[in-house]
Protein backbone atom coordinates (compact mmCIF):
# COMPACT_ATOMS: atom_id res chain seq x y z
CA UNK A 1 0.00 0.00 0.00
CA UNK A 2 1.44 2.98 -1.13
CA UNK A 3 0.43 6.54 -0.20
CA UNK A 4 -0.59 9.25 -2.30
CA UNK A 5 0.60 12.69 -2.28
CA UNK A 6 -1.40 14.82 -0.66
CA UNK A 7 -2.26 11.62 1.74
CA UNK A 8 -5.44 10.31 1.64
CA UNK A 9 -7.54 8.86 4.89
CA UNK A 10 -8.48 5.45 2.41
CA UNK A 11 -3.77 5.61 2.54
CA UNK A 12 -3.89 4.69 6.24
CA UNK A 13 -4.66 0.95 7.26
CA UNK A 14 -7.01 0.78 10.16
CA UNK A 15 -5.94 2.42 13.26
CA UNK A 16 -5.68 -0.72 15.20
CA UNK A 17 -3.06 -2.29 12.70
CA UNK A 18 -1.28 1.63 12.25
CA UNK A 19 -0.81 1.48 15.98
CA UNK A 20 0.42 -2.16 16.35
CA UNK A 21 3.51 -1.63 13.88
CA UNK A 22 4.14 1.73 15.41
CA UNK A 23 4.16 0.35 18.80
CA UNK A 24 6.21 -2.57 17.53
CA UNK A 25 9.01 -0.41 16.37
CA UNK A 26 8.48 1.58 19.57
CA UNK A 27 8.96 -1.40 21.70
CA UNK A 28 12.40 -2.58 20.04
CA UNK A 29 13.59 1.22 20.68
CA UNK A 30 13.04 1.43 24.21
CA UNK A 31 16.05 1.45 26.17
CA UNK A 32 17.22 3.01 29.64
CA UNK A 33 18.97 5.10 27.74
CA UNK A 34 16.48 6.58 25.60
CA UNK A 35 13.34 6.57 28.25
CA UNK A 36 15.66 9.43 30.43
CA UNK A 37 15.59 11.72 27.33
CA UNK A 38 12.77 14.17 28.49
CA UNK A 39 10.92 16.51 26.88
CA UNK A 40 13.67 16.61 23.33
CA UNK A 41 13.51 13.23 22.59
CA UNK A 42 14.07 11.37 19.83
CA UNK A 43 13.50 7.96 17.56
CA UNK A 44 10.06 6.20 18.06
CA UNK A 45 8.29 5.96 21.56
CA UNK A 46 5.67 5.53 23.50
CA UNK A 47 4.03 7.72 26.61
CA UNK A 48 1.00 8.52 28.20
CA UNK A 49 0.10 10.79 25.03
CA UNK A 50 0.49 8.23 22.51
CA UNK A 51 2.66 6.96 20.13
CA UNK A 52 5.47 9.71 18.71
CA UNK A 53 7.89 9.71 16.06
CA UNK A 54 10.55 12.46 16.06
CA UNK A 55 13.65 12.16 13.09
CA UNK A 56 15.08 15.31 14.69
CA UNK A 57 15.07 17.09 11.56
CA UNK A 58 12.20 17.33 9.27
CA UNK A 59 9.42 15.05 10.45
CA UNK A 60 7.40 14.30 13.58
CA UNK A 61 4.38 12.80 14.40
CA UNK A 62 2.03 11.73 16.82
CA UNK A 63 -0.77 9.20 17.42
CA UNK A 64 -3.33 8.93 19.90
CA UNK A 65 -6.13 7.05 21.20
CA UNK A 66 -9.12 9.70 22.60
CA UNK A 67 -10.92 6.69 23.94
CA UNK A 68 -13.98 4.52 21.96
CA UNK A 69 -12.40 3.10 18.99
CA UNK A 70 -10.97 6.72 18.16
CA UNK A 71 -7.61 8.36 16.84
CA UNK A 72 -5.96 11.13 16.30
CA UNK A 73 -2.48 11.29 14.23
CA UNK A 74 -1.23 14.58 13.61
CA UNK A 75 1.86 16.13 12.87
CA UNK A 76 4.71 17.51 10.25
CA UNK A 77 7.00 16.67 7.55
CA UNK A 78 8.89 19.33 5.83
CA UNK A 79 7.43 18.11 2.77
CA UNK A 80 4.27 19.30 3.83
CA UNK A 81 2.42 22.69 1.58
CA UNK A 82 -0.14 22.70 3.98
CA UNK A 83 0.18 24.76 6.33
CA UNK A 84 2.19 27.30 3.59
CA UNK A 85 -1.20 27.23 0.85
CA UNK A 86 -2.61 30.41 0.09
CA UNK A 87 -5.39 30.73 0.90
CA UNK A 88 -4.95 29.12 4.12
CA UNK A 89 -6.05 25.33 4.38
CA UNK A 90 -8.08 25.09 7.60
CA UNK A 91 -7.10 21.49 8.67
CA UNK A 92 -9.49 21.20 11.34
CA UNK A 93 -12.81 21.55 8.91
CA UNK A 94 -15.48 18.73 9.73
CA UNK A 95 -13.13 18.08 12.50
CA UNK A 96 -15.03 16.31 15.67
CA UNK A 97 -15.37 17.70 18.59
CA UNK A 98 -13.37 15.06 20.59
CA UNK A 99 -9.81 15.67 18.99
CA UNK A 100 -7.62 17.91 20.99
CA UNK A 101 -8.38 21.02 19.38
CA UNK A 102 -6.53 23.05 22.16
CA UNK A 103 -3.49 20.71 21.51
CA UNK A 104 -3.98 20.79 17.30
CA UNK A 105 -4.30 24.92 17.85
CA UNK A 106 -1.66 26.03 19.41
CA UNK A 107 0.62 23.73 17.23
CA UNK A 108 -1.41 25.79 14.68
CA UNK A 109 -0.72 29.23 15.41
CA UNK A 110 3.27 28.28 16.15
CA UNK A 111 3.51 26.90 12.16
CA UNK A 112 4.57 23.61 13.79
CA UNK A 113 1.57 21.73 11.85
CA UNK A 114 1.54 20.06 8.87
CA UNK A 115 -1.62 17.69 8.68
CA UNK A 116 -3.87 16.22 11.10
CA UNK A 117 -5.67 12.74 10.37
CA UNK A 118 -8.86 11.43 12.37
CA UNK A 119 -10.62 7.73 12.74
CA UNK A 120 -13.64 6.44 14.04
CA UNK A 121 -16.59 4.26 13.32
CA UNK A 122 -13.96 2.04 11.13
CA UNK A 123 -12.38 4.98 9.25
CA UNK A 124 -10.08 7.57 8.36
CA UNK A 125 -10.71 11.49 7.76
CA UNK A 126 -8.68 14.78 7.50
CA UNK A 127 -9.65 18.43 6.13
CA UNK A 128 -11.11 18.66 2.71
CA UNK A 129 -7.81 19.54 0.47
CA UNK A 130 -7.58 21.96 -2.56
CA UNK A 131 -7.14 20.36 -5.69
CA UNK A 132 -3.92 22.16 -6.24
CA UNK A 133 -2.11 21.09 -3.15
CA UNK A 134 1.17 18.76 -3.72
CA UNK A 135 1.85 17.50 -0.52
CA UNK A 136 0.82 17.23 3.11
CA UNK A 137 3.56 15.48 4.50
CA UNK A 138 1.57 11.88 5.22
CA UNK A 139 4.01 10.01 3.02
CA UNK A 140 7.18 11.07 3.81
CA UNK A 141 6.24 10.96 7.96
CA UNK A 142 4.13 7.68 8.13
CA UNK A 143 4.74 5.39 4.86
CA UNK A 144 7.54 3.33 7.54
CA UNK A 145 4.52 2.34 9.54
CA UNK A 146 1.84 2.47 6.94
CA UNK A 147 4.03 0.18 4.20
CA UNK A 148 4.17 -2.97 5.94
CA UNK A 149 7.54 -3.69 4.17
CA UNK A 150 8.98 -0.54 5.22
CA UNK A 151 7.85 -1.02 9.15
CA UNK A 152 9.86 -4.99 8.01
CA UNK A 153 12.83 -2.61 7.03
CA UNK A 154 12.91 -0.81 10.16
CA UNK A 155 12.79 -4.05 12.32
CA UNK A 156 15.94 -5.56 10.51
CA UNK A 157 17.93 -2.25 9.33
CA UNK A 158 21.41 -1.86 10.69
CA UNK A 159 20.57 1.29 12.73
CA UNK A 160 18.03 -0.17 15.14
CA UNK A 161 19.11 -1.31 18.73
CA UNK A 162 17.44 -4.45 18.61
CA UNK A 163 17.79 -5.16 15.38
CA UNK A 164 15.51 -8.43 14.34
CA UNK A 165 16.38 -10.98 11.64
CA UNK A 166 14.30 -10.74 8.81
CA UNK A 167 12.28 -13.97 9.73
CA UNK A 168 12.00 -12.70 13.50
CA UNK A 169 10.80 -9.38 12.15
CA UNK A 170 8.40 -10.86 9.81
CA UNK A 171 6.86 -13.37 13.39
CA UNK A 172 7.03 -10.41 15.46
CA UNK A 173 4.62 -7.73 13.06
CA UNK A 174 2.46 -10.41 12.24
CA UNK A 175 1.61 -11.29 15.52
CA UNK A 176 1.36 -7.61 16.10
CA UNK A 177 -1.11 -6.87 13.39
CA UNK A 178 -3.07 -10.06 13.99
CA UNK A 179 -3.43 -9.06 17.73
CA UNK A 180 -5.14 -5.50 16.29
CA UNK A 181 -7.31 -6.62 14.02
CA UNK A 182 -9.25 -8.83 16.64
Amino acid sequence: MAIDRPGRPEDLPSAEVLWARWALVAELEATPENEGRGVHRTGTWLDEEGLHLDDCGCTWWTFAPMGEGRYVLYGEDESSGVKWHEPRIDMLAQAPDWLPHDRLRELLEGWELGCVYWYENGTWSRAPYPDDLEDDGLDCGMSRFVVREKTLALLTGADHPRRLSPAGASDRLTAAESLASR
